[in-house]
């Protein structure tokens, strides 16, 4: 705006240009150049030398806590809190690398079974996701719960599903009980039975049938649902192509398209990990 100014422009001229007010012109020429500096503020709050910066990752590295790194070295706690976050250093848990995802698949059906039960509530009528009616919510409340129990086959993907009243001990050995023969039904040998330490698998009565089936046991590690993932995923398809699938009328018409939908999932649903194949197709490989 000075050079225009200063080869005769008017300050209308100028402002019609710069597409601005003739007022804004009139202000911006007012000003001394010295005023010309950037906005950034001349102080900010928190900011530390490198050197600073670099000794709190270390101190981090240790695993110090940054109440700890703070009074070591006598900085204010949202001073070290602040750049631990800018960091990516404010959890214990980003200072480790995540382990490798380890992936393994049986090569024989029955070699190993996944077992797992997911808790579904009961209900009447629609529920108030769908119809948005709060006070049906109120009404629906206290009916109860279902309790989905699965079986699926680690190199297959053949699964065995029931609902159930419970998730006892007593509940969760009959109904793997009733899996068993329904593996031996499909000519499967199970050998293994992988589970969570949910109380129903360390119960006395799934370990007994464990035991009067020769049957290993194995239980995956505390907080590690992934090393019986294969259970994990398949609740998942469960829940989003049965149980979500649609607005059932009520949980009883839920339940009754469960038989139908596992059967579909067995002999007709392709899957991608075993080659688009469907678990029936893959059991007369994997034999």
């Amino acid at each position: 705006m000075r050079t225009r100014r200063a080869e005769g422009w008017t300050a209308a001229e100028i402002a019609e240009a710069a597409g601005v007010s003739i007022r804004t012109v009139y202000k911006w020429l007012g000003r001394d150049s010295t005023d010309n500096r950037p906005s950034r503020a001349r102080r900010v709050a928190n900011r530390l030398g490198e050197t600073r910066i670099e000794q709190i990752a270390a101190l981090r590295r240790q695993r110090l806590t940054g109440a700890a790194i703070a009074r070591r070295l006598r900085l204010c706690r949202s001073t070290v809190a602040g750049w631990l976050k800018r960091l990516g250093m404010n959890r214990l848990k980003l200072l480790e690398p995540a382990p490798p995802v380890v992936r393994y698949e049986r090569a024989k059906a029955g070699e190993l079974i996944h077992v797992d039960t997911k808790k579904l509530g009961r209900f009447k009528e629609i529920g108030h996701r769908i119809t948005g009616d709060e006070g049906r919510r109120n009404r629906a409340r206290n009916i109860g719960w279902d309790f989905v129990h699965i079986a699926i086959d680690d190199a297959t993907r053949l699964a065995y599903v029931e609902v159930l009243a419970d998730e006892t001990g007593l509940t969760a050995a009959g109904f793997m009980e009733r899996a068993l023969a329904w593996y031996r039904a499909q000519r499967i040998k199970v050998e293994r039975v992988m589970s969570d330490n949910g109380s129903p698998y360390v119960s006395k009565a799934f370990g007994a049938l464990m035991k009067g089936q020769k049957l290993r046991h194995l239980r995956t590690r505390p907080y590690t649902p992934k090393t019986n993932g294969k259970a994990e995923r398949f609740v998942q398809t469960l829940l989003r192509e049965w149980a979500y699938v649609r607005p059932y009328a009520s949980s009883s018409r839920r339940n009754g398209a469960l038989q139908p939908f596992v059967a579909r999932y067995n002999r007709k649903r392709p899957h991608a990990s075993l080659g688009g194949r469907s678990p029936v197709e893959a059991l007369q490989l994997r034999r």
